[in-house]
């Protein structure tokens, strides 16, 4: 379809991205203000807890952080450690050990075994109510 100016109306792949950048760009302000807000909702929440903060300079890397705990010297180490495993042989002499080995005959004749009589037991049994052929 043509005008008398001789341009042709059809869309046309530039005239699509035309249009989508320039909606993109108007739509941007009216997105963007639905995310802000005037009030402070959380207004409860420690500082400390709030993030990363702009402080306007570059964190200096040669200055060691700070630790968040001390950390256990090699005779505190093995002091807790020596702790651990009086407990640990407490737990034992009560009879937290190890448990003997299974009968593995007996739980492979069971494996064996054990779909067939379940199936013969569920077969077995009927329920009047649902199956009026039941004895």
């Amino acid at each position: 379809m043509t005008i008398n100016v001789g341009g042709t109306y059809f869309l046309g792949v530039g005239s699509i991205c035309r249009i989508a950048v320039a909606a993109a760009v108007l739509s941007a302000p009216l997105l963007a203000g639905g995310c802000t807000s005037t009030g402070n909702a959380n207004s409860s929440a420690p500082t400390a807890l709030a993030g990363p903060k702009d402080t306007g300079s570059y964190p200096n890397l040669n200055i060691r952080p700070q630790v968040a705990a001390k950390q256990l010297s090699k005779e505190e180490t093995a002091a807790r450690l020596g702790e651990l495993k009086a407990e640990q042989q407490e737990q034992l002499a009560k009879g937290g050990g190890a448990k003997p080995a299974p009968n593995t005959a007996a739980l492979n004749t069971l494996a064996r075994t054990h779909g067939d009589d379940t199936l013969k037991q569920i077969e077995g049994k009927c329920d009047p109510a649902l199956d009026p052929n039941c004895n």
